[in-house]
């Protein structure tokens, strides 16, 4: 009766998916609060950047002084995981990082080799502050990246927020610089 159960749920949420339909349009990262600099390495990591929405191509990125724009692919072609996804981005941005982190999951249980989601989830963690959690999953979003500089580059980052705010601040450049080595 569960496994019936479980065939029913997924198929809602696919026909829920079809729809839903697929945004196309461009959106652009949502503005970040200025924060004073903390003392020490942290000062040094800038933060995590958000992913972009599904359909994007590129968008502006700004680090340092300048910008660059960086390519953005689509996180998935299904339809069902992009319904997940933009419901796991309403919840996070309305304050509900669990239902954020369920649709997510839910999302990975249809797509598990899909490395965009497993950073997203990085994501959540690291703000919840689940450190652990968030360098194992950016981890694994890294070993389902391929060639994909920019990703990796970003778990990386990630990867060194999690360490210095596990008070590891020698892991955390470390891997601060080999998300600079990527992006390079």
């Amino acid at each position: 009766m569960d496994s019936s159960r479980r065939v029913w749920t997924l198929l809602a949420v696919l026909l829920l998916a079809g729809c839903a339909g697929v945004k196309t349009q461009l959106t652009e990262p949502a503005p970040r609060p200025a924060e004073p600099p903390e003392q020490g390495i942290s000062a040094e990591l800038p933060a995590a950047e958000p992913l972009a929405m599904p359909g994007a191509v590129t968008e502006p990125v700004t680090r340092g002084e300048g910008a660059q724009a960086v390519p953005i692919a689509p996180i998935s072609g299904n339809r069902a995981v992009i319904a997940l996804l933009d419901r796991a981005h309403q919840d996070a941005g309305a304050g509900r990082p669990e239902a954020a982190g369920a649709s997510l999951e839910r999302a990975l249980r249809i797509e598990p080799r899909n490395p965009w989601l497993w950073h997203e989830l990085a994501q959540l963690r690291l703000a919840q502050g689940q450190y652990a959690q968030a360098v194992s999953l950016a981890q694994k979003s890294n070993s389902f990246s391929r060639r994909d500089r920019h990703l990796q580059a970003l778990n990386w980052r990630l990867i060194g927020q999690a360490r210095v705010a596990q008070g590891n601040p020698a892991a955390g450049r470390a891997a601060l610089q080999r998300a600079e080595e990527l992006e390079n």
